[in-house]
């Protein structure tokens, strides 16, 4: 890599990483809203029902095969100093014809999609009309996903990065406007219309940068279904959590799916966070791995696993000792009852020690995917988790509810890293599982001790109200963990781990 491009790329990434952050936090802002105008209920359950569709989309057709596809295409023809718009040519018409018509299937389907996702639903009616609304999403999300495969092929990162933030004004600004006159489906009408949105924002950017080609005819680049095909089956099979949690969560009370989504998304705030050091750091691995320095690489992935792990562990032990007071400081507002935070609280307190779990699976998917051959070993694994999941789910629900549910989710996906650090080893990297053992041991006793202070401090200001309490407790487990930590010995306690 030359000095010049390395200072445009690290611009790059950090322009990447703060508007990402950015939509993040007004995704959070959406979810904050959502319960405070609607609540927990059957209307909600109905709509995240509904949003199945475009969150199934988006991993799909944004963030996994439609980059995979194009980005190594666009990139070829430029390598090749060919116009990126010949590239457009010859594929947009195509890649058109399949949006429209799968997207025109899932809202033709709509009735078919919500028996198959949610039959016990209480309103399925309401279900299918936010899933037609929703159903867009499979067209503009993937226009959306080829706009941004083209320009950061070109080397253009703003426009893809604000994406996040465009969907989430749509969102935001429908529930804002309309939720007292539509109800829930002004949510719907949101992600249509926020999806619209993620296109507008990058269409300024793909025309001065790619263009649109002056003849629409050309001969389509070959692709390689081999590269892809195990991606998509990872992504579709870690997707699949989401649709065992909404199809038994549907036979339970009305606004269990809804408690058991406040609860995750909640509980794995922490791991969107601690995984910004993989999306920073996975450069170097890539870099790494295919310059075959394999010591380099097993440093990289290690240290990544412990700092994550800290990361999250110490914010479990937070969320396991608050969970009432951080629920309610979050969501009890407006029809979100004191009710419905006790239910979510609980829920949350479950997915919260499954977290770990979720942002390990983040961490050691990403080396299977550095080198030219894709391997289908992490969608194996993934299946075997979902099947973990599924499983105990199915004999435990009709005894423990949604906490079941929670729990398999947690064990199923904590079985998925499990087997995703083992094969690391033996095919990618060859990094020692009794140092990550040892070191994710002494972390979870400082966690365990710094959960422990953070209960007992809960309970002696149980008096108190939620944020004074919420604010003075993360303190403490924070306080508290990093003091054993270190005395534990844990580096990353002490430096945060550099990119090299």
């Amino acid at each position: 890599m030359t000095a010049t491009a390395r200072p445009t790329l690290v611009r790059a990434a950090l322009l990447t990483i703060v508007v990402t952050m950015a939509g993040s936090l007004l995704g959070l802002v959406r979810d904050l809203l959502l319960a405070r105008f609607f609540g927990a209920d059957g209307g909600t359950d109905a709509f995240l029902v509904a949003w199945t569709v475009p969150e199934t989309a988006f991993v799909l057709v944004v963030e996994g095969a439609m980059s995979l596809l194009m980005i190594p295409v666009f990139s070829r023809a430029l390598a090749q100093h060919r116009a990126a718009r010949e590239v457009v040519a010859a594929t947009l018409p195509r890649v058109l014809v399949v949006l429209v018509t799968l997207s025109a299937a899932t809202a033709a389907g709509a009735p078919v999609v919500v028996r198959l996702v949610a039959p016990g639903l209480a309103d399925p009616a309401l279900a299918v009309t936010c899933t037609r609304l929703t159903a867009i999403t499979v067209l503009t999300f993937g226009i959306a996903g080829y706009l941004s495969a083209a320009l950061r092929a070109s080397g253009v990162f703003g426009a893809p990065a604000a994406i996040h933030l465009a969907y989430n004004v749509g969102i935001v600004g429908l529930m804002a406007t309309l939720h007292g006159r539509l109800g829930i489906v002004s949510a719907a009408a949101g992600v249509a219309l926020g999806s619209l949105f993620m296109v507008l924002v990058q269409v300024p950017g793909f025309l001065r940068h790619v263009g649109l080609p002056r003849r629409w005819r050309g001969s389509a680049p070959a692709v390689t279904l081999g590269l892809v095909a195990p991606i998509v089956v990872y992504t579709l099979a870690r997707q699949a959590q989401v649709f065992v949690e909404r199809h038994l969560g549907s036979s339970l009370a009305p606004g269990t799916i809804s408690y058991l989504n406040y609860a995750q998304k909640v509980a794995q705030i922490p791991m969107l966070i601690a995984l910004l050091v993989c999306t920073v750091t996975f450069p170097t691995l890539a870099r790494n791995v295919a310059a075959g320095e394999t010591e380099q690489a097993r440093r990289r992935v290690e240290t990544d696993l412990r700092t994550v792990t800290a990361l999250i562990l110490v914010a479990a032990a937070y969320l396991v000792a608050y969970a009432p007071r951080i629920v309610a400081v979050l969501l009890e507002h407006g029809r979100f009852t004191a009710a419905d935070t006790a239910a979510t609280a609980a829920i949350m307190r479950v997915y919260a020690l499954g977290v770990l779990g979720h942002a390990m699976v983040g961490v050691l998917s990403r080396p299977f995917f550095t080198g030219e051959r894709r391997t289908w070993y992490p969608a194996v694994a993934m299946a075997a988790g979902l099947a973990v999941t599924t499983g105990l789910a199915v004999v435990a629900v009709p005894w423990l509810g949604a906490y079941a549910i929670a729990a398999a989710n947690g064990i199923g996906i904590t079985t998925t890293a499990v087997l995703l650090l083992l094969g690391l080893r033996r095919h990618i990297v060859a990094v020692s599982v009794p140092a990550v053992g040892a070191a994710t041991a002494r972390l979870a006793a400082a966690a365990a001790g710094a959960g422990t202070a953070g209960w007992l401090a809960a309970r002696a200001t149980a008096s108190w109200s939620a944020l004074p309490a919420a604010v003075v407790g993360g303190l403490l487990v924070l306080s508290v963990f990093v003091l054993l930590a270190r005395s534990a010995g844990i580096a990353e306690l002490r430096r945060f781990p550099h990119v090299r």
